[in-house]
């Protein structure tokens, strides 16, 4: 018979009787919960955006999501900047409503300059409705390559390329697109 099973057979049994006072050890995070030392809640900054250049052509919000794995640019966007290196795509993309999308071609090496950083990426371009808010969209493959460092309580979002630093502050991006804390 297990001891658990012996232990509540005694007691209701009453071969065993509780003590009126016992101590339990509770782990840290249940005590913390009893004790209501929980931290704040923080504000979300959801999704958030950065000023980058490529070329002579500068995008003010430039939206970073940490959701997809490809970075979008808009047809129209394209035509605009002049990017001719230019390569046909068979590749397809699923969208967040189960929608199918085909690229219209992929565009590679494009330096993209994020403060006073430079970096080559490739783009996949799609034919869409131009935002005027939001003409880049810059995803996980980007923000991994260049060292992305996102502190969510600071505000503060780290790029990091080798020795070279440029910080951003989130909360701001929204009142001023292109406030800078500090280049390093």
């Amino acid at each position: 018979m297990p001891s658990y099973v012996k232990f509540f057979k005694d007691i209701l049994t009453e071969k065993r009787k509780l003590e009126d006072f016992e101590t339990i050890a509770l782990i840290e995070e249940c005590s913390a919960i009893l004790q209501n030392k929980l931290p704040p809640k923080l504000k979300n900054p959801r999704s958030f955006s950065i000023p980058c250049t490529i070329g002579r052509f500068k995008f003010f919000k430039t939206l970073c999501d940490l959701g997809a794995s490809v970075l979008i640019m808009s047809l129209s966007i394209v035509e605009k900047i002049g990017l001719d290196e230019i390569q046909p795509t068979t590749v397809s993309l699923q969208l967040s409503d189960r929608k199918i999308k085909y690229p219209m071609e992929i565009i590679e090496d494009v330096l993209v300059k994020v403060g006073h950083l430079y970096i080559p990426m490739d783009f996949v371009v799609l034919e869409m409705e131009e935002d005027v808010e939001i003409r880049l969209i810059l995803e996980r493959p980007f923000l991994d390559t260049i060292g992305v460092i996102i502190d969510v309580k600071e505000g503060k979002i780290t790029f990091k390329l080798g020795e070279k630093v440029v910080e951003f502050n989130i909360f701001n991006a929204i009142k001023y697109p292109y406030t800078i804390i500090k280049w390093i």
